[in-house]
C-alpha cells in the first residue's frame, strides 16, 4: 500500500486547468490502486508555519546543539512536523499554474518549510550534498498561458526547471510531467489541449 500526497497549488478550483486534470488523474488512480491512500493538501487552505527570522534562528539553535529556548524548540518542531508529513508519502502529485514565469507563492512557502537538512537532504564536508527521499515518484501537472519555449538568457519558464531541480535535490528522480499550455488561446483550442492532458493523465494513472 502506497500513500499519495496531492499538493494543490491553484486557488481557482473549478476554473483551474491543473486542478481539473489532477482530479481526473486521482480518480483513475484510485480505481487502479484500490488499497492506496490519497491525501489532498490544499495550500490555499493550509496554515503553514512562518519561515521567518525567528524560525531561522531556532533552526540554527537546535541543529547546532546550542542553547535554545522552549519557544525556539516549538517553532522548529512545527516546521519539522510539516517536513516529516511530506516525507512520509510514497508518491506526489502537484497541480501548479505558472505565476509570473514561476510558481504560486504558497507553493514556494511550502517548499521552503519542508526542505530541511537531516529530513530529506544531507550535507557533510567530506561528501557534500546527499538525498534522503530516493525511491519515490512525482507527477507534476503544469499550466501556463503561453508555451515559454525559450532557453538560456531569454528563458521565461522558471516553473518547470525549479520544481525539477528541487525534486532532484531531495532525491526524487522518477518525475512525470503533464502540461496544459497555452491557456491564453481560443476556447476550442484550450478545450482540446485540456482534453489531451486529461487523457494522458488517466492513461498514466495505472502505471504510476
Amino acid at each position: 500500500m502506497s500513500k499519495v500526497l496531492y499538493v494543490e497549488a491553484s486557488p481557482l478550483k473549478p476554473r483551474s486547468h491543473t486542478v481539473a486534470v489532477a482530479r481526473k488523474f486521482l480518480e483513475a488512480y484510485a480505481m487502479a490502486h484500490r488499497g492506496d491512500e490519497i491525501e489532498t493538501l490544499d495550500l490555499w487552505q493550509t496554515q503553514l508555519p512562518p519561515f521567518d527570522a525567528a524560525t531561522i534562528e531556532a533552526k540554527f539553535a537546535v541543529l547546532r546543539r546550542q542553547q535554545f529556548t522552549p519557544e525556539q524548540l516549538e517553532r522548529w518542531e512545527a516546521v519539522r512536523a510539516v517536513s516529516r508529513h511530506f516525507n512520509a508519502a510514497d508518491k506526489y502529485v502537484f497541480s501548479v499554474p505558472m505565476w509570473n514565469f514561476s510558481i504560486p507563492y504558497p507553493l514556494k512557502h511550502y517548499i521552503d518549510v519542508v526542505t530541511l537538512v537531516g529530513e530529506n537532504w544531507t550535507w557533510s564536508r567530506e561528501q557534500g550534498y546527499g538525498t534522503l527521499l530516493s525511491g519515490k515518484k512525482a507527477l507534476l501537472i503544469y499550466a501556463s498561458a503561453n508555451l515559454h519555449t525559450q532557453w538560456g538568457e531569454d528563458a521565461s519558464d522558471f516553473q518547470k526547471p525549479y520544481l525539477r531541480r528541487w525534486l532532484r535535490f531531495i532525491g526524487i528522480d522518477d518525475v512525470r510531467e503533464i502540461t496544459i499550455s497555452p491557456t491564453l488561446s481560443d476556447p476550442d483550442s484550450v478545450a482540446k489541449t485540456r482534453a489531451a492532458a486529461t487523457d494522458e493523465a488517466v492513461q498514466l494513472a495505472t502505471a504510476f
